[in-house]
């Protein structure tokens, strides 16, 4: 929002967003979080669960916009079902679930016809992929005999990069990194993501898992690599479909999805690199 003059006005920051909405909305779904994390593990499932079916709906809407249509029904029910099965039985029912359900889209789209066929489907498989089955590794992350601790790192280092790239760009941005695709990110934002995530992983790593400080170091660095270029995918999603904001769920940050870019590939990053320095933890 700008004045007659061009310049931000005081609800909107130089980075774009409505900064006290954002920073409400986030201190709201963050209390949901953590409320489920340490009640009753399982409840967690449930939270993430339906963060996902609303980012689904988000994309189904997004895609309509492109006359992409979606195959719905099998993709609410995989979004709703893959997380969990993650959860009780790993990484096998994990894949079982995508393999099932990239069938069902093959043979559920042929009642359309074959107009775009091929088209649909990929977006289709490209959703499945993208939304449950990722977010299924933030699941086998959880059901670690520390899960509740590791999701809690996975969270901190994720903020801490919107946090270091938004201070940092604010103050030093000068030097976009692709501004074709998302004209805000700096890479003086990057550079500050990467200090700040850097020092909150090891800290993090010491003082909740128990962990050498240097393993956080390696893996706030990493992440920020992978949460900046789910940014980037996102960004470059939107443009593609057409669309400013996935939707407006979330006062402040836009759609669900609009919050979920960087926590999706960051969710199997995150399980990579605690199984590697941590164990399994089962």
């Amino acid at each position: 929002m700008t004045d007659a003059g061009g310049k931000a006005s005081g609800r909107t920051s130089r980075a774009g967003r409505n900064l006290p909405a954002a920073i409400i909305s986030s201190l709201i779904l963050g209390g949901v979080v953590l409320a489920s994390l340490f009640t009753v593990k399982w409840l967690f499932c449930v939270v993430v669960t339906i963060a996902l079916l609303i980012a689904v709906h988000e994309f189904v809407s997004a895609f309509a916009h492109r006359d992409i249509r979606i195959a719905r029904t099998p993709l609410y029910i995989a979004t709703a079902v893959m997380p969990t099965l993650a959860y009780i039985w790993g990484t096998t029912a994990q894949l079982v679930a995508l393999g099932a359900t990239i069938i069902v889209i093959l043979i559920w789209r042929i009642r359309r016809g074959t107009d775009h066929y091929v088209r649909d489907v990929t977006a289709s498989a490209f959703v499945v992929a993208y939304l449950p089955f990722m977010a299924g590794f933030l699941m086998l992350t959880l059901a670690a005999d520390n899960g509740a601790q590791r999701v809690v790192v996975f969270i901190l280092l994720t903020i801490s990069n919107d946090i270091g790239g938004y201070a940092s760009g604010v103050l030093f941005g000068k030097h976009p990194i692709a501004a074709h695709i998302s004209p805000k990110k700096s890479w003086e934002g990057f550079v500050g993501s990467l200090i700040f995530q850097g020092l909150v992983g090891a800290l993090s790593f010491v003082w909740l898992l128990d962990a050498p400080w240097w393993q956080g170091l390696i893996v706030g660095l990493v992440m920020t690599i992978t949460a900046t270029g789910g940014d980037f995918a996102e960004s470059a999603i939107k443009r593609d479909l057409g669309v400013k904001d996935m939707g407006h769920f979330l006062p402040g940050h836009g759609g669900m999805m609009d919050r979920l870019d960087s926590l999706i590939p960051n969710a199997f990053t995150s399980w990579a690199l605690f199984t590697l320095f941590l164990g399994s933890g089962a």
